[in-house]
């Protein structure tokens, strides 16, 4: 799997466990909804500066964000 979707995997997780839709994060954020749609499917480079608008809107910071078992260091998962 490659960095782009662990990350969008990542967010599509934590917006469903907020319980908020595509479009109320992307309000939150700050973003368009297309652009979230297409992070969460892997298709965007989401930058660093979109990653913390994405964890401010979630209620969360950027450590727990990366605080999971997919962003392990192991190169067969890239």
């Amino acid at each position: 799997m490659n960095i782009k979707t662990t990350v969008g995997q990542r967010i599509k997780f934590l917006r469903n466990q907020a319980e908020i839709s595509q479009m109320e994060l992307a309000n939150l954020a700050n973003l368009d909804r297309t652009y979230i749609t297409s992070v969460e499917n892997g298709k965007r480079n989401i930058s660093i500066v979109n990653i913390e608008k994405v964890t401010s809107a979630l209620n969360i910071t950027i450590k727990e964000f990366f605080r999971d078992a997919a962003f392990d260091n192991n190169p067969t998962s890239h």
